[in-house]
């Protein structure tokens, strides 16, 4: 039996969908026929640890240590987490594996494209926290944020979309700011809630999920 590489450990439903279906769509298109990502999936309870978020806290370093505890048992070599904001809990945990870190894998990829200003998009929390901020800054790159208006906008997207009730209405306004930053700056999305139902083919936006599911396939196809 073909070795299992990674491990994703499941949280929000729509967002680990998402991700899982991502990772099989990539992994069949490089491997043909019937293929499927070989991973493990450790599914928790996400409603123990989502009314924890986005705060850090030693109640959530405690919760999520149940569950990073059991993948340290598992012979795998990556983690991949279906997250954005839960990496600054993860960071503190000291996991030995190779954990898929967006905000690095993002950085790694910005300096990559050249770019030295992004505009960032994310909850209404993590556009206004220091977590991501100050890691691009300590990487000379300068984080722009979207108006007021702009980013109250955005913030309902990620509720509505998680809720599952959005309307296109909606998803056409998030598409097009989308649109009006990128015709000035690349815009990193750091939301997983934002990367389901976000614009293709825009070379000037950066999703960290997919950044995250693409070092992901790199491994797994090693």
């Amino acid at each position: 039996m073909p070795e299992t590489k990674l491990a994703v450990l499941g949280l929000g439903s729509r967002s680990t969908l998402f991700y899982l279906s991502e990772l099989n769509r990539l992994y069949n298109e490089a491997k043909g026929g019937y293929s499927t990502c070989p991973f493990v999936l450790l599914n928790i309870d996400f409603n123990a640890i989502n009314p924890l978020l986005p705060n850090p806290s030693k109640e959530l370093d405690a919760a999520l240590r149940v569950y990073t505890s059991e993948i340290e048992t598992y012979h795998i070599q990556q983690v991949l987490i279906p997250n954005i904001t839960l990496h600054e809990t993860i960071d503190r945990l000291n996991i030995t594996k190779n954990v898929l870190h967006p905000v690095h894998l993002s950085i790694k990829r910005i300096k990559e494209n050249n770019w030295t200003k992004v505009v960032l998009f994310g909850s209404l929390f993590s556009m206004n926290a220091t977590y991501i901020k100050n890691q691009f800054v300590a990487n000379g790159i300068e984080v722009i944020l979207p108006s007021e208006e702009d980013m109250l906008i955005i913030d309902t997207v990620r509720k509505q979309i998680y809720g599952e009730t959005e309307t296109a209405q909606l998803i056409e306004k998030y598409h097009s700011i989308i649109n009006t930053y990128t015709a000035q700056h690349p815009v990193v999305l750091s939301c997983t809630e934002l990367s389901i139902l976000k614009p293709k083919g825009n070379k000037n936006l950066l999703d960290m999920a997919d950044v995250q599911i693409e070092e992901a396939i790199k491994h797994c196809l090693a």
